[in-house]
């Protein structure tokens, strides 16, 4: 009888241990995929808003202490004369915010301004991301305008970051808001910053199969209805309009229509058959400027400011400008 049994008993061993192994190879999976998502969670998370221990907030290191102290110092001035507020955030980046999301939200967080006056002013630095934004609150809306916070960034404080000087680009963008909010207006641009800026080429090549893809499609009718240059030179101008609109700059939106002219007219020349084009020939293209551009930085540990904290109350209702450099 015992021997009997001993089989069975051994299946039974090895059932349980099977058993057992199968729950320790579900618990891991289990354990890794909730390490993963943690994972993803933290690296998609939107970047936290510091505390407002001070009018300037440096997470990036690029500010020293004593340059800090004297920014305060010239805010703390200014608030107690004017009762307005400002206050400076550089922090790494604002991914996957963009840099008009982040700053609304730590104004919301911040309340820069006085209750019921709403007289805050925000410059926003996401020094990795090469961008930077004014964000206006609603009382200071009359004053420091959109066009006008767009002109300090570009004519005041981009030049200096492009050549890596960022004291002096938020000490000279502080001295230019606080003019602005006492009335004083700014000086005349000059010509020379009415140019078109140069295009991003990183939102450009992004899009760029899209548009020769377009281009192609529409390429295909325009040369059946009216010809393969004319078909040809039309779609190369719509793609150039296309493209000014959306990348912001002129020069891209003419070397993309006529990168389409050519992609096109030479689709058309492999065609085996086709009707005979008809019409007259003629050359088509236009645009508007607008634009951005990039620059290359780095990062470093945070620091802040101690002195004055939390603002006063102050509401925004996205006002301002962003820009880059």
């Amino acid at each position: 009888m015992q021997s009997d049994l001993s089989p069975q008993a051994g299946r039974g061993e090895e059932t349980v241990a099977a058993s057992l192994s199968f729950a320790a190879m579900n618990a891991l999976r289990i354990f890794l995929l909730a390490l993963l998502l943690c994972w993803a969670q933290a690296a998609f998370a939107d970047v936290a808003v510091p505390p407002l221990v001070g009018r300037v907030v440096d997470q990036t290191g690029t500010l020293n202490s004593s340059f800090i102290d004297s920014l305060n110092q010239r805010i703390r001035s200014f608030e107690q004369r004017k009762g307005s507020q400002i206050a400076v955030l550089i922090v790494p980046t604002t991914q996957p915010e963009t840099i008009e999301q982040y700053s609304i939200r730590v104004a919301g967080t911040w309340k820069i301004g006085r209750k019921k006056i709403d007289d805050g002013a925000l410059l926003v630095i996401a020094k990795n991301d090469h961008k930077l934004r004014i964000e206006v609150g609603y009382g200071l809306e009359g004053a420091l305008t959109d066009v006008t916070a767009r002109r300090i960034i570009d004519e005041v404080i981009a030049p200096r970051f492009k050549e890596g000087d960022f004291a002096g680009g938020i000490s000279a963008g502080l001295t230019r808001m606080i003019g602005v909010i006492d009335g004083e207006p700014l000086p005349a641009p000059r010509p020379e910053a009415s140019h078109a800026p140069e295009p991003d080429w990183n939102q450009l090549s992004s899009l760029l199969p899209f548009f020769i893809f377009g281009a192609l499609f529409v390429g295909g009718f325009l040369r059946t209805l009216l010809g393969s240059l004319l078909g040809s030179a039309i779609a190369g101008g719509v793609v150039g309009v296309i493209a000014t609109l959306v990348v912001g700059s002129l020069l891209a939106g003419l070397a993309l229509g006529g990168l389409a002219f050519l992609i096109v007219l030479i689709a058309g020349a492999f065609q085996t058959a086709g009707p005979v084009g008809r019409g007259r020939y003629s050359d088509s293209s236009s645009g508007w400027s607008g634009g951005g551009d990039g620059w290359s930085s780095g990062s470093s540990s945070g620091s802040s400011s101690s002195g004055d904290s939390g603002g006063g109350g102050g509401s925004f209702g996205g006002g301002g400008a962003s820009g880059s450099w």
